[in-house]
């Protein structure tokens, strides 16, 4: 049996997960708005109604982090070298692929 469930919402700010849904839920957000939140669990769907969440399998939502990653990756490779090099100030590392859990 699954874990987790996933769904896409866009996190609109201050009150999007309150500080009790935050401990209760152990929510997780990933790259193209994927949220993961605890399978089977009547909070987490209370919350992804509230949030005009999309439920979404496990294979649809690592589709939709896959897709994210790729351009992200294109983005960075895109970068001049010196925003490559990792002793500038403002470096920040390739993007690595993300791998969600059932």
């Amino acid at each position: 049996m699954a874990n987790y469930q996933y769904c896409v919402a866009s996190n609109w700010g201050k009150g999007f997960i309150t500080a009790e849904q935050h401990r209760e839920l152990n929510h997780k957000e990933f790259p193209g708005n994927i949220w993961r939140i605890p399978a089977n669990n009547q909070d987490a769907n209370r919350w992804v109604h509230g949030v005009s969440g999309i439920s979404k399998t496990l294979s649809e939502a690592q589709a939709i982090v896959d897709a994210e990653i790729t351009q992200m990756q294109t983005n960075w490779d895109n970068r001049t070298e010196e925003e490559k090099d990792p002793n500038n100030l403002n470096y920040i590392p390739r993007p690595t692929t993300i791998v969600l859990e059932e």
